[in-house]
This record gives C-alpha cells, structure tokens and sequence, in this order.
C-alpha cells in the first residue's frame, strides 16, 4: 500500500491496482503558494484533514519571486494612472515601470480599459475601503505563523523607503503622504542627509525619500513560503504533485489526480494565481484575470556595502532589496502572455541606474528569474464560494500584494469554509460580482 495511507486519520481506499490508491480527504487545496499553503494551515487549524497539491514544489511560482513586502501601508490599491502623459509614456514603453509586449496588446486591451474604468476617483476609494481590512491585518497574520512556525526572527520590521532623483517626484510623494494621514500610517520624510542617515551607502545622486514604516520585509519569501508548508506537514497535512486541470465534480466529491493516486474530498480551493482561471473556465465561471508579469534578479553588493531596508527608485522604476542570496532587484510590470518567453529587457535597462544609487557587483543568477501576478480589474481578489457548485471555493488573484495578504486570506478563507463568524464581510471578494 501507498505510503499515504498509513498518515494518522487519512481513509485511504484501494483501486485496482495497489500503485493507484484513492487518497480522501475533508479537503484539497490546489496551489502551493503563500495563499494556498495559508489556507491549508488554517484549515488544519480547524480540524480539517488537507492535502496540498501543486504541479511543483511548494513556493516556486510567483511566491518565489516577490520583493519580500509585507505590505501594510498599501492601502491604496494600484490604479490606472489618470494622466495622459503617464499612460502615453506607458504605451510608447518609454518606462521602466512598465513595458508591453505589442503582440499581446489586443489581448489586453478590454482587461485594460476595465482597469483603467475600476480606477476612477470615486471606484478606487471604495476599492480601498474594500481591501482595508485585509491590509491593515496583513503584518499580524504572518506574525501569527510565523510564531507558530518558530520563523518570527525572519521578520523585520524596518519598512520600506521610496527614493527619489527629482525635485517634482519627490514633491508630489510628499503631498500623497500628507493625503494619507486619515490612515494613521507612520512616515518618515527623509531629505538627502537624513536618507543617507538610514542608508549610509546611497548615492547623493538621491535627494530624499519617504519612509513608510508600517510595512514588515522578509530576506527570502520562497523560504517562508516552505517554512509555513513544514508546519504543515508537521502537523499531519499532506503535499503532494498533481495536475490541478484533472479537477473534476462527482456527486458531493471533488476529485484530482496526483501522481500518488486518486485525491478525493467534499472541498476544494482553487489557490492556482495565475493559472486559477484555467481550471475554473471548464466549470462555467468566467472571471477576468490577467497577468502582470516581472523579473528578478540578485547582485552582490559591493564589499562593506550594506542595504538595511527595501529601496525603491520612483524615477528610476526598479526596486531593491536585501535578500539572503544578495540585493534582489525587481522590475515593475510585463503585460505580455502569461506563459511567453521571458523577455527581461526592464532588467537590462534598469540596472545600470541601479549601480548609479548603490554599489553593486556581478550578477548572482545565472538567469533572470520571471513570475505572473494574477490580476482582477476591479483591484480586489477573489475569496469565497463559486456559487454554481457545492464545495468550490477560491482564493486568487491578489495582484501585487499576494505575500502580503497570503496568511490573511487563508484565515477568512477558513472561518468561511468552517462556518464561523468572518473578522470582515468577505461580500466584496465574491467571484459572482464577474457574473454577466
């Protein structure tokens, strides 16, 4: 027999052959990223026996390359820019911000122009107050796994700085600070001497920053992701390699293949991110999802160089961060086909202006590593019931803050599968607001 069956609680039954096994469960989460290996534990949390099934190892997807936010002052969601001159310099892609493959953009363009509608003054304020309660708990939930990971020393909490080349940037950063004091953030207004204060390695070439200090980093987000999935294991739940398009309804059971055999439970979470529309499309739910894409790669800095928080360069349109392997530096957004070849030409044209605010030497990576966003137009993720079918639930599309929002989602996720009392109404994340 399976080595599976013998798993403290799991009701294995036999098939024809001993090779193929059906596994059962209570549930099945499909996606090994932080949002499915949160909801995994969560659910574990409540008594439900779980297996997590991914077509690869757990966090090595778009978990592995994210900039190690825990973004807590984003309480702005990201919109549409409303100026004619950004979205020119956009579509002319004469931004590192973003770059678009031209190919693609008529595939695009409808996601687009509903992004662009979603980002309206009045729509993007009600976005926010819709995503509040998720973000404004984002830095306490993954301090409560981690704790319960014994990870919480991966946690640190110094923020993240914007930094800027140019008098008008700045400015206009400073006045949106300002703008969010209803927020009751904490933000730091750096000028050149008091950035280079905190970053001692900086160049002049930067004239000041805003610091927000609300926000957590960790040095690896892949490993955290693995660290969350060992507790789980530790606790009895199960991993596993499978292909999440065998998903299939029988009676009140799902079922998906996975290379140990049959897995079979009454739920099931589709937590795929950018793939998550690819298995539901089959089941009649037709969500708008599209993909961001981005790049990183690592440098080493140079000797006795040291960077103590996250930087990102608004006029330069890069990020950097300290990470474990090296300073990873990270792109802004590829609209091009989720599974196209990469093309990191934001990498080639952003480093350079990397090397000019801090010392960096070769490159770590032998490649550029690529990952997909999985974006909604409207700026909110889906969490909750799919409504046309008995024991389907989702939890996708994050867009830019699925670090941040992983462990958050997974406890709303699990207190609505457990029938509890949410800690918000989870209404605004319903996948039937995409109805036609």
């Amino acid at each position: 027999m399976d080595h599976e069956s013998h798993r403290p609680g799991s009701k294995v039954l036999q098939s024809m052959t001993q090779s193929h096994p059906i596994i059962r469960a209570d549930a099945i989460v499909l996606g090994a990223g932080i949002v499915g290996v949160s909801t995994a534990l969560h659910l574990q949390m409540r008594g439900r026996d779980v297996i997590l099934i991914d077509r690869r190892g757990v966090g090595e997807e778009t978990s592995f390359g994210n900039a190690g936010l825990i973004e807590r002052s984003s309480v702005i969601p990201y919109g549409f820019p409303r100026d004619i001159k950004t979205v020119l310099r956009y579509a002319m892609n004469r931004s590192a911000d973003v770059r678009s493959d031209w190919r693609f953009l008529p595939n695009i363009l409808p996601w687009l122009w509903q992004f662009w509608r979603e980002s309206a003054p009045a729509l993007l304020e009600r976005a926010a107050a819709d995503m509040l309660p998720l973000i404004e708990r984002s830095v306490l939930e993954h301090e409560f796994l981690m704790t319960q990971a014994g990870l919480l020393g991966q946690l640190r909490r110094t923020g993240w700085i914007e930094v800027f080349r140019d008098h008008r940037s700045f400015n206009q950063a400073v006045e949106g600070a300002a703008a969010l004091e209803p927020y009751g953030l904490s933000v730091d207004i750096l000028d050149g001497a008091a950035l280079r204060q905190r970053e001692p390695h900086l160049s002049d070439i930067l004239i000041g920053g805003v610091h927000w200090r609300d926000s957590a980093t960790v040095p690896d987000p892949g490993a955290l992701v693995k660290g969350y999935a060992g507790l789980f294991v530790h606790r009895g739940g199960r991993v596993l390699n499978g292909d999440a398009h065998t998903l299939q309804q029988d009676g009140t059971r799902w079922k998906v293949q996975s290379r140990k055999g049959l897995v079979v439970a009454p739920d099931v979470v589709v937590a795929l991110g950018p793939w998550s529309d690819t298995v539901l499309r089959p089941l009649g739910y037709r969500v708008p999802l599209a993909v961001k894409r981005g790049y990183h790669v690592h440098l080493r800095p140079t000797a006795g160089a040291v960077l103590n928080h996250p930087i990102v360069d608004v006029d330069g349109g890069f990020l950097l961060a300290p990470m474990t392997v090296g300073i990873r530096l990270t792109t802004g957004v590829e609209f091009a086909a989720r599974d196209a070849a990469p093309s990191p030409l934001q990498l080639d044209g952003t480093e350079p202006l990397a090397r000019e605010i801090f010392p960096l030497e070769d490159r770590v990576d032998p490649e550029p590593w690529m990952g997909a966003r999985p974006c909604l137009p409207d700026m909110r993720p889906v969490i909750g019931t799919a409504s046309k079918h008995t024991g389907l639930w989702c939890a996708f599309g994050h867009n830019h803050h699925g670090l941040t929002l992983g462990p958050v989602t997974g406890r709303l996720m699990a207190e609505m599968m457990s029938g509890e009392e949410t800690f918000t109404d989870p209404r605004p994340y319903s996948i039937d607001r995409f109805r036609s």
